[in-house]
């Protein structure tokens, strides 16, 4: 018998209404965006004012809210162009080298005299030595901290070339080493800028190297570039240094192994600090926003094993003396240790409200970046291809749509207008479910719906033809949909795997509007399966309920 279990019934049912609430907010694209803006103001401590509350009255708030995103070719967005500042990166190799040199030259102290860090270019690390007499013994000495450099350019070459003249080493990155550095520094910034600008994974943002020192970054429903600033940050390079000094003057020329920084709160107060830092923020592994004893926004982070034991090696070591924590060149505190931290975790307090101190986590959570970037091209652009372009894919899907719905009426009658039915049930739910994820629609997405929309009937033709071919031979129109279902069900699934397939590798291999052509096509896989198996089955089951036909033609 042709029979579907009532709590079946209810499960499609249920789908089908959620999908459509889902889809909904869509058909009223401003009023919705207007009140989820006003909302997340409110979110990010904004003070309420008759614009937001009139933006939030919009839209009910009972209602879902979730929106498709449109892509740089429907709305336009932010594009920045930038350039990475390489040379940061040199520097901060040369000062990591420093404290393995100094130990390893104090060990030779009979054979070289004394030894004291001169000033030198960022990329060079200089050292004199009392006794020039000395300085091969030095050199060899630290040309043995020399490694092999990991990359295929790099086969056979060491990171470092130690040189001396006189009564000065000179330590220097290879220039093997500095490729090497220069392409993990690219790499290291594409990643954490598209974690910064992309935490949820479904704005599909354009974030691409270009030449040796370049990241252009396009971000599709930006309002304005600077928004896309503020979103990608600051470096947010988290160090703790050791304190020498609180209160030192401005003028204050600091040794080559110290940094004088400035308070970040108290303008005007300088720190002088160990160049060296105790721990660094490459050592965090989750960072929070939270609230401090007095109820102010703060910052709590955690470090890796390897950080949280060399934080409490350094407290328990150094309990009564001010240590500094510094970000982005700006100490934000230098609390004294009172006693051993070793559980591995702190908290960062500080003049900054709730909507800074989430962005601070934010920033620290996804990584700093490894090198400073400057913008040299920002603008706020439009869509790329027109409005014209739009327009035509819009009528493209219209017109595949009706040319569907009369090409299965005529073929299969009454069946073909339930197919059609579930055909319209289905774009919904792909919009429903591009609405839940947060996904982005490009004009290649909407290639991806037209496509699904010419494939979602295709599974309702197999059980089509597979009915005609049970009614000629079967006992009654009941057992002949049912077989026709059944039958066919195999080679539903099979095609639309198959094709599920592709749509995989073109979002785990493709970028920016590949990406999100085959999120469509494989929303619009599922959705269609859903619909053709279930949805059509059930209006058929309802019909033929009602009815009770004797015969049938499809």
């Amino acid at each position: 018998m042709l029979q579907i279990a009532l709590w079946k019934r209810l499960s499609i049912l249920l789908v089908c209404v959620i999908g459509l609430l889902l889809a909904t907010p869509n058909l009223f694209y401003g009023p919705v965006e207007r009140h989820n803006d006003a909302a997340t103001a409110l979110e990010r401590g904004s003070v309420p004012t008759p614009e937001i509350e009139a933006a939030l009255a919009e839209w009910p708030s009972f209602l879902p809210s979730g929106l498709v995103n449109l892509g740089l070719d429907l709305r336009g967005g932010a594009h920045l162009l930038a350039e990475v500042q390489l040379e940061d990166v040199y520097a901060g190799r040369i000062d990591g080298y420093w404290p393995e040199v100094r130990d390893t030259l104090r060990d030779l102290r009979g054979t070289i005299g004394t030894i004291r860090r001169q000033e030198s270019p960022p990329d060079e690390l200089r050292v004199r030595i009392s006794q020039p007499e000395g300085m091969q013994a030095a050199v060899d000495a630290v040309r043995a901290l020399a490694s092999p450099i990991v990359s295929l350019t790099g086969v056979g070459q060491t990171d470092i070339d130690v040189s001396g003249a006189g009564d000065i080493l000179t330590l220097t990155l290879s220039e093997a080493e500095r490729a090497a550095t220069d392409d993990r520094t690219l790499q290291q910034s594409l990643e954490i800028i598209r974690r910064r600008v992309d935490e949820a994974g479904t704005r599909e943002p354009t974030i691409q190297r270009q030449g040796a020192d370049r990241i252009l970054i396009q971000v599709p429903g930006i309002g304005s570039a600077q928004e896309l600033k503020e979103l990608i940050g600051t470096t947010a390079r988290l160090t703790f240094h050791p304190v020498i000094a609180r209160g030192a003057d401005s003028a204050t020329t600091p040794d080559a192994d110290q940094l004088l920084l400035p308070d970040m709160e108290d303008e005007g107060v300088f720190y002088l600090l160990e160049r060296s830092p105790v721990v660094t923020g490459d050592d965090l592994v989750d960072s929070q926003p939270g609230f401090d004893q007095n109820g102010l926004p703060a910052v709590t982070f955690r470090f890796n094993p390897s950080g949280a034991r060399a934080f409490g090696v350094y407290t328990s070591e150094n309990i009564g003396a001010p240590f500094a924590i510094v970000l982005d060149e700006e100490v934000v505190t230098a609390p004294t240790i009172q006693s051993a931290i070793t559980g591995g975790s702190g908290q960062i307090t500080g003049n900054f409200g709730v909507d800074e101190a989430n962005r601070l986590a934010i920033l620290l959570r996804a990584g700093a970046l490894p090198a400073e970037l400057v913008f040299l091209e920002e603008r706020t652009i439009g869509p790329e291809l027109g409005q014209d372009s739009i327009d035509a894919g819009q009528i493209a899907a219209l017109v595949a749509m009706a040319a569907v719905v009369v090409f299965m009426v005529l073929s299969y009658g009454l069946f073909g207008a339930f197919a059609t039915l579930a055909l319209g049930i289905n774009v919904a739910l792909i919009f429903g479910l591009l609405s839940l994820i947060g996904g982005t629609l490009t004009l290649p997405g909407i290639a991806g719906i037209v496509l699904t929309i010419g494939m979602a009937v295709d599974a309702n033709v197999l059980v089509f033809e597979r009915i005609r071919e049970e009614l000629k031979t079967a006992k009654g129109p009941a057992r002949a949909i049912e077989l026709g279902y059944e039958k066919a069900l195999s080679a539903i699934v099979d095609a639309n795997i198959t094709t599920f397939i592709i749509a995989v590798i073109l979002f785990t291999l493709g970028s920016g509007p590949v990406r999100g052509f085959a999120v469509t096509l494989g929303i619009g896989i599922l959705t269609s399966v859903f619909t053709a198996i279930f949805v059509t089955r059930l209006l058929i089951v309802l019909w033929f309920e009602r009815r009770r036909p004797r015969q049938i033609e499809v």
